[in-house]
């Protein structure tokens, strides 16, 4: 009985790889018979490339509030260091207040 759980979990594997390479090359022919114009364009294969377009550009504007946000960081950073520095300083000075 345990003899076959490896068979079987071989064949699962070999199985599941063979349908993921036909769908691989199936899509790259798709591709490339889109590209040499040889198929027509379906109205969601239009939409599904202004998606693309579309997160492509919502990536680079992430990318670029990200950039901000590092640099106000690092900004506010280098601004508290001095603070931080002169608020030790002053933990070991007494100060005399009036009664």
């Amino acid at each position: 009985m345990h003899d076959i759980i490896p068979l079987v979990a071989i064949l699962a594997f070999f199985a599941t790889s063979g349908w993921m390479l036909k769908l691989t090359l199936g899509y790259r022919a798709r591709m490339k018979e889109l590209a040499q114009g040889r198929l027509e364009r379906s109205p969601s294969d239009a939409r599904l490339e202004r998606v693309e377009q579309a997160v492509e550009a919502i990536a680079i504007e992430i990318e670029r509030v990200s950039e901000g946000q590092r640099f106000v960081t690092k900004l506010l950073n280098e601004r508290a260091q001095p603070i931080e520095g002169a608020a030790r300083a002053a933990v070991g000075r007494r100060v005399d207040t009036p009664h």
